[in-house]
């Protein structure tokens, strides 16, 4: 009887030890399921935004240089090159939209000049020269004389010229050089704003001639 007895209660005793172990365990699951580590939120660094310049500034355009101006010197009906007594250099006949041209006889003299030989070659039945310039003002010398041997007097030669639209009307070699066979220089001031030196000639009493141009830039 003792024995069943003690039997019983180390029974009761394993099974109380079984019990408090059961909640001991289950005492630390829930405070270990209840338990929540909370990690702080790390905050993102903000991406500094770039600042736009108050002016931007760009790389300077090149710009392409002004070409510089020259005197130009063409001797009309001439098929070259032409050096005058003061070292000037003459370009052949060129810029005339049309006309024909002539040359007289190399001895042939020419009074009022230094330079016979450059009034013994001509242009004439041109209706217009033209010749590209950069814009800016010029003074242009037309060079006349009178070669033609069948004009022996005034009125015989009669024509009407313009020189970037300046005109000239009932222009006469033979009376404003006093003579056929002496030379006259026509000045004339103007400017460039197209880029081109224009001429236009109209004819009245027979054709019109000429014999030099000069165009000369005014500082």
């Amino acid at each position: 009887m003792q024995n069943k007895t003690h039997w019983i209660l180390c029974t009761r005793g394993l099974i109380v030890s079984l019990f408090a172990a059961c909640l001991l365990l289950g005492c630390q699951s829930n405070k270990d399921s209840g338990t929540q580590t909370i990690t702080p939120e790390t905050k993102a660094t903000p991406t500094a935004k770039a600042t736009p310049n108050a002016a931007t500034v760009l790389p300077p355009v090149p710009t392409e240089p002004t070409p510089a101006r020259q005197t130009v010197r063409i001797k009309a009906g001439a098929t070259a090159s032409y050096t005058d007594s003061n070292g000037n250099a003459w370009l052949s006949d060129q810029g005339f939209a049309d006309g024909e041209t002539i040359a007289r006889a190399g001895e042939l003299p020419i009074a009022n000049t230094k330079d016979p030989a450059l009034y013994r070659t001509e242009r004439y039945s041109m209706t217009a020269f033209a010749y590209k310039l950069p814009n800016g003002k010029y003074t242009v010398k037309l060079h006349f004389a009178e070669t033609f041997e069948e004009i022996n007097g005034p009125g015989q030669r009669v024509f009407s010229f313009k020189v970037q639209g300046q005109e000239f009307k009932d222009f006469d070699v033979f009376a404003k050089a006093g003579g056929v066979q002496r030379a006259y220089i026509e000045t004339v001031n103007v400017e460039v704003t197209d880029g081109k030196l224009g001429i236009t000639f109209t004819p009245n009493v027979q054709n019109p001639e000429i014999n030099g141009i000069e165009i000369i830039p005014v500082s």
